[in-house]
Protein backbone atom coordinates (compact mmCIF):
# COMPACT_ATOMS: atom_id res chain seq x y z
CA UNK A 1 0.00 0.00 0.00
CA UNK A 2 1.31 3.41 -0.86
CA UNK A 3 1.86 6.02 1.99
CA UNK A 4 -0.19 9.24 1.49
CA UNK A 5 -0.43 12.47 2.91
CA UNK A 6 -3.61 14.68 2.62
CA UNK A 7 -3.17 18.75 2.35
CA UNK A 8 -6.75 20.17 3.43
CA UNK A 9 -8.93 18.63 6.36
CA UNK A 10 -11.75 20.17 5.73
CA UNK A 11 -15.53 18.61 5.99
CA UNK A 12 -14.24 15.70 3.13
CA UNK A 13 -10.48 16.03 3.47
CA UNK A 14 -10.60 15.40 6.90
CA UNK A 15 -12.99 12.22 6.73
CA UNK A 16 -10.25 10.71 3.82
CA UNK A 17 -7.30 11.55 6.00
CA UNK A 18 -9.30 9.54 9.14
CA UNK A 19 -9.68 6.43 6.71
CA UNK A 20 -6.18 6.58 5.56
CA UNK A 21 -5.16 6.88 9.15
CA UNK A 22 -7.07 3.88 9.99
CA UNK A 23 -5.68 1.43 6.93
CA UNK A 24 -2.13 1.93 8.44
CA UNK A 25 -1.93 4.34 4.74
CA UNK A 26 -1.57 8.26 6.41
CA UNK A 27 2.18 9.63 5.94
CA UNK A 28 1.13 13.45 6.90
CA UNK A 29 -1.21 15.90 6.81
CA UNK A 30 -1.41 19.70 6.77
CA UNK A 31 -4.08 21.94 6.71
CA UNK A 32 -3.90 25.87 6.11
CA UNK A 33 -5.87 26.78 9.39
CA UNK A 34 -3.58 24.45 12.03
CA UNK A 35 -4.61 21.41 13.45
CA UNK A 36 -2.03 20.06 15.03
CA UNK A 37 -3.06 17.80 17.26
CA UNK A 38 -4.12 15.62 13.63
CA UNK A 39 -2.61 12.45 12.82
CA UNK A 40 1.14 12.57 11.26
CA UNK A 41 0.72 16.53 11.33
CA UNK A 42 3.51 18.25 8.70
CA UNK A 43 4.73 21.94 9.36
CA UNK A 44 3.32 22.71 5.83
CA UNK A 45 3.04 21.08 2.36
CA UNK A 46 6.37 20.63 1.24
CA UNK A 47 6.80 18.38 4.74
CA UNK A 48 3.85 16.09 3.67
CA UNK A 49 5.30 16.31 -0.06
CA UNK A 50 8.74 14.84 1.78
CA UNK A 51 6.50 12.47 4.07
CA UNK A 52 4.76 10.91 1.27
CA UNK A 53 4.83 8.99 -2.10
CA UNK A 54 0.90 10.36 -2.67
CA UNK A 55 0.02 13.50 -2.03
CA UNK A 56 -3.61 14.55 -2.06
CA UNK A 57 -5.31 17.87 -2.23
CA UNK A 58 -8.71 18.86 -1.31
CA UNK A 59 -8.84 22.52 -0.82
CA UNK A 60 -11.20 25.50 -1.76
CA UNK A 61 -10.11 26.60 -5.66
CA UNK A 62 -7.80 27.08 -8.14
CA UNK A 63 -5.34 29.69 -6.29
CA UNK A 64 -5.16 27.65 -2.80
CA UNK A 65 -3.88 24.30 -5.02
CA UNK A 66 -2.06 26.56 -7.04
CA UNK A 67 -0.23 27.87 -3.76
CA UNK A 68 0.06 24.91 -2.43
CA UNK A 69 2.23 23.02 -5.41
CA UNK A 70 4.10 25.94 -5.52
CA UNK A 71 5.04 25.40 -1.79
CA UNK A 72 5.29 21.73 -2.94
CA UNK A 73 7.57 21.50 -5.79
CA UNK A 74 10.69 21.12 -3.88
CA UNK A 75 10.08 17.46 -3.12
CA UNK A 76 7.98 16.88 -6.44
CA UNK A 77 10.49 14.28 -7.47
CA UNK A 78 10.36 11.58 -9.53
CA UNK A 79 8.34 8.61 -8.13
CA UNK A 80 5.78 10.91 -6.05
CA UNK A 81 2.28 11.21 -7.68
CA UNK A 82 0.01 14.29 -6.98
CA UNK A 83 -3.68 13.30 -7.10
CA UNK A 84 -5.66 16.80 -7.19
CA UNK A 85 -9.38 16.34 -6.03
CA UNK A 86 -9.87 19.89 -5.19
CA UNK A 87 -13.18 21.14 -7.79
CA UNK A 88 -11.11 23.22 -10.57
CA UNK A 89 -11.85 24.35 -13.82
CA UNK A 90 -10.02 22.46 -16.79
CA UNK A 91 -7.33 25.46 -17.51
CA UNK A 92 -6.35 25.22 -14.24
CA UNK A 93 -6.27 21.26 -14.48
CA UNK A 94 -4.05 21.41 -17.18
CA UNK A 95 -1.66 23.86 -15.53
CA UNK A 96 -1.20 22.05 -12.65
CA UNK A 97 -0.39 19.13 -14.71
CA UNK A 98 2.43 20.55 -16.40
CA UNK A 99 3.72 22.23 -13.25
CA UNK A 100 4.18 18.54 -11.67
CA UNK A 101 5.16 17.08 -14.25
CA UNK A 102 7.98 19.12 -15.06
CA UNK A 103 9.14 18.13 -12.11
CA UNK A 104 9.19 14.23 -12.73
CA UNK A 105 6.30 13.80 -10.48
CA UNK A 106 2.54 12.35 -11.94
CA UNK A 107 -0.58 13.59 -11.77
CA UNK A 108 -3.98 12.46 -11.45
CA UNK A 109 -6.70 14.76 -11.59
CA UNK A 110 -9.36 13.49 -9.51
CA UNK A 111 -12.29 15.56 -8.25
CA UNK A 112 -15.21 13.41 -6.62
CA UNK A 113 -18.89 13.36 -6.01
CA UNK A 114 -20.23 12.66 -2.21
CA UNK A 115 -20.77 14.81 0.60
CA UNK A 116 -19.93 14.06 4.00
CA UNK A 117 -22.52 11.82 4.56
CA UNK A 118 -20.79 9.59 1.81
CA UNK A 119 -17.50 10.54 2.70
CA UNK A 120 -17.78 8.80 6.25
CA UNK A 121 -19.63 5.79 4.69
CA UNK A 122 -16.63 5.72 2.28
CA UNK A 123 -19.22 5.89 -0.49
CA UNK A 124 -17.26 9.02 -2.65
CA UNK A 125 -17.32 8.87 -6.11
CA UNK A 126 -13.89 9.73 -7.88
CA UNK A 127 -13.99 11.39 -11.52
CA UNK A 128 -10.67 10.50 -12.76
CA UNK A 129 -8.58 12.39 -15.34
CA UNK A 130 -5.03 11.44 -16.73
CA UNK A 131 -2.92 8.55 -17.11
CA UNK A 132 -4.78 5.01 -17.04
CA UNK A 133 -1.78 3.17 -15.37
CA UNK A 134 -1.63 6.07 -12.79
CA UNK A 135 -5.32 5.68 -12.50
CA UNK A 136 -5.04 1.57 -11.92
CA UNK A 137 -1.61 1.69 -10.01
CA UNK A 138 -3.49 4.04 -7.23
CA UNK A 139 -6.64 2.48 -7.61
CA UNK A 140 -6.53 0.47 -3.61
CA UNK A 141 -5.13 3.66 -2.18
CA UNK A 142 -8.30 5.37 -3.25
CA UNK A 143 -10.83 2.55 -2.68
CA UNK A 144 -10.11 3.05 1.09
CA UNK A 145 -12.09 6.37 0.56
CA UNK A 146 -14.63 5.92 -2.40
CA UNK A 147 -17.26 3.12 -3.58
CA UNK A 148 -16.23 3.97 -7.57
CA UNK A 149 -13.31 5.66 -9.45
CA UNK A 150 -14.57 6.12 -13.11
CA UNK A 151 -11.76 7.03 -15.76
CA UNK A 152 -13.14 9.86 -17.63
CA UNK A 153 -10.53 10.96 -19.95
CA UNK A 154 -7.85 13.64 -20.23
CA UNK A 155 -7.22 15.65 -17.14
CA UNK A 156 -9.05 19.07 -18.15
CA UNK A 157 -12.48 16.66 -18.95
CA UNK A 158 -12.59 15.26 -15.43
CA UNK A 159 -12.76 18.68 -14.08
CA UNK A 160 -15.43 19.54 -16.57
CA UNK A 161 -17.32 16.48 -15.32
CA UNK A 162 -17.12 17.65 -12.17
CA UNK A 163 -18.46 21.11 -12.57
CA UNK A 164 -21.34 19.51 -15.10
CA UNK A 165 -21.99 17.16 -11.86
CA UNK A 166 -22.05 20.10 -9.83
CA UNK A 167 -24.31 22.30 -11.72
CA UNK A 168 -27.00 19.30 -12.36
CA UNK A 169 -27.11 19.37 -8.63
CA UNK A 170 -27.64 23.04 -7.95
CA UNK A 171 -30.06 23.31 -10.60
CA UNK A 172 -32.54 20.44 -9.06
CA UNK A 173 -32.13 22.20 -5.26
CA UNK A 174 -33.18 25.62 -7.24
CA UNK A 175 -36.20 23.31 -8.65
CA UNK A 176 -36.69 21.24 -5.14
CA UNK A 177 -36.69 24.84 -2.88
CA UNK A 178 -38.58 26.88 -5.29
CA UNK A 179 -41.26 24.00 -5.44
CA UNK A 180 -41.76 23.43 -1.95
CA UNK A 181 -42.14 27.54 -1.28
CA UNK A 182 -44.82 27.08 -4.37
CA UNK A 183 -46.04 24.40 -2.11
CA UNK A 184 -45.93 26.27 1.29
CA UNK A 185 -47.71 29.25 0.26
CA UNK A 186 -50.53 27.40 -0.93
CA UNK A 187 -50.96 25.87 2.47
CA UNK A 188 -49.78 22.35 1.32
CA UNK A 189 -48.12 20.96 4.20
CA UNK A 190 -44.41 19.33 4.26
CA UNK A 191 -45.97 15.65 5.01
CA UNK A 192 -48.17 16.13 2.03
CA UNK A 193 -45.25 17.76 -0.30
CA UNK A 194 -42.40 15.16 0.14
CA UNK A 195 -45.36 12.08 0.14
CA UNK A 196 -46.29 13.44 -3.67
CA UNK A 197 -42.30 13.54 -4.75
CA UNK A 198 -41.59 10.01 -3.05
CA UNK A 199 -44.10 8.85 -5.74
CA UNK A 200 -42.99 11.54 -8.74
CA UNK A 201 -40.17 10.69 -11.38
CA UNK A 202 -38.93 14.27 -10.26
CA UNK A 203 -37.63 11.94 -7.06
CA UNK A 204 -34.18 11.77 -6.75
CA UNK A 205 -30.89 10.96 -4.10
CA UNK A 206 -30.93 14.89 -3.64
CA UNK A 207 -34.32 14.88 -2.33
CA UNK A 208 -33.74 12.15 -0.44
CA UNK A 209 -30.73 13.89 1.28
CA UNK A 210 -31.95 17.18 1.93
CA UNK A 211 -35.40 16.35 2.99
CA UNK A 212 -34.97 16.63 6.56
CA UNK A 213 -32.58 19.51 6.47
CA UNK A 214 -35.18 21.20 4.54
CA UNK A 215 -38.39 20.16 6.80
CA UNK A 216 -35.90 20.72 9.62
CA UNK A 217 -34.74 24.31 8.91
CA UNK A 218 -30.99 22.47 9.21
CA UNK A 219 -28.62 24.46 7.42
CA UNK A 220 -25.39 22.55 9.09
CA UNK A 221 -23.08 22.71 5.88
CA UNK A 222 -22.61 19.36 3.66
CA UNK A 223 -21.73 21.18 0.81
CA UNK A 224 -21.41 24.89 1.19
CA UNK A 225 -23.46 27.62 -0.56
CA UNK A 226 -19.75 29.35 -1.03
CA UNK A 227 -18.11 26.46 -2.22
CA UNK A 228 -21.28 25.86 -4.71
CA UNK A 229 -21.08 29.40 -5.72
CA UNK A 230 -17.51 28.67 -6.25
CA UNK A 231 -18.07 25.89 -8.93
CA UNK A 232 -20.67 27.62 -10.52
CA UNK A 233 -18.75 30.59 -11.32
CA UNK A 234 -15.94 28.68 -12.59
CA UNK A 235 -18.52 26.92 -15.02
CA UNK A 236 -19.63 30.11 -16.06
CA UNK A 237 -16.21 31.15 -16.65
CA UNK A 238 -15.74 28.10 -19.17
CA UNK A 239 -15.80 28.61 -22.61
CA UNK A 240 -18.65 25.95 -22.55
CA UNK A 241 -20.44 27.32 -19.93
CA UNK A 242 -21.44 30.21 -22.05
CA UNK A 243 -25.25 30.81 -22.71
CA UNK A 244 -26.97 28.55 -19.95
CA UNK A 245 -29.34 30.10 -18.63
CA UNK A 246 -29.90 27.98 -15.25
CA UNK A 247 -26.47 28.62 -14.77
CA UNK A 248 -26.81 32.58 -14.55
CA UNK A 249 -29.52 31.99 -12.56
CA UNK A 250 -27.50 30.19 -10.34
CA UNK A 251 -24.84 32.47 -10.25
CA UNK A 252 -27.10 34.99 -8.93
CA UNK A 253 -29.23 32.91 -6.61
CA UNK A 254 -25.99 31.47 -4.46
CA UNK A 255 -24.38 35.19 -4.73
CA UNK A 256 -27.60 36.06 -2.75
CA UNK A 257 -27.52 33.72 -0.17
CA UNK A 258 -23.22 34.55 0.18
CA UNK A 259 -24.36 38.03 0.51
CA UNK A 260 -26.75 37.47 3.06
CA UNK A 261 -24.51 35.94 5.71
CA UNK A 262 -25.51 32.48 4.20
CA UNK A 263 -21.96 31.31 3.16
CA UNK A 264 -21.04 28.58 5.39
CA UNK A 265 -24.26 27.14 5.39
CA UNK A 266 -25.50 24.25 3.15
CA UNK A 267 -26.44 25.35 0.05
CA UNK A 268 -29.71 24.36 0.72
CA UNK A 269 -30.35 27.42 2.53
CA UNK A 270 -30.76 28.84 -0.43
CA UNK A 271 -34.70 28.18 -0.08
CA UNK A 272 -34.06 31.12 2.45
CA UNK A 273 -33.21 33.55 0.11
CA UNK A 274 -36.84 33.16 -1.42
CA UNK A 275 -38.68 33.43 2.30
CA UNK A 276 -36.59 37.31 2.91
CA UNK A 277 -38.71 39.81 3.47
Amino acid sequence: MQKIGVIGLGIIGGTWARHYEAAGALAGAWNRTPKPEFPHWKGGPAEVASASEVIQIVVADPPAVRDILKRMLPELSPGRVVVQSSTIDPASSEEFQRMVVARGARYLEAPFTGSKPAAEQRQTVFYLGGEPELAAWLDPLLALVSSTRMLVGTTAQAAALKLAMNLNIAAQMEGLIEALTLARRAGVSDEHFFQALAKNAGYSGLVKLKEQKLRDGDYAPQFSVKHMLKDMRLASAMPAGRGLPSLEVLCKSLAAADGAGMADEDFSALIKVLTRP
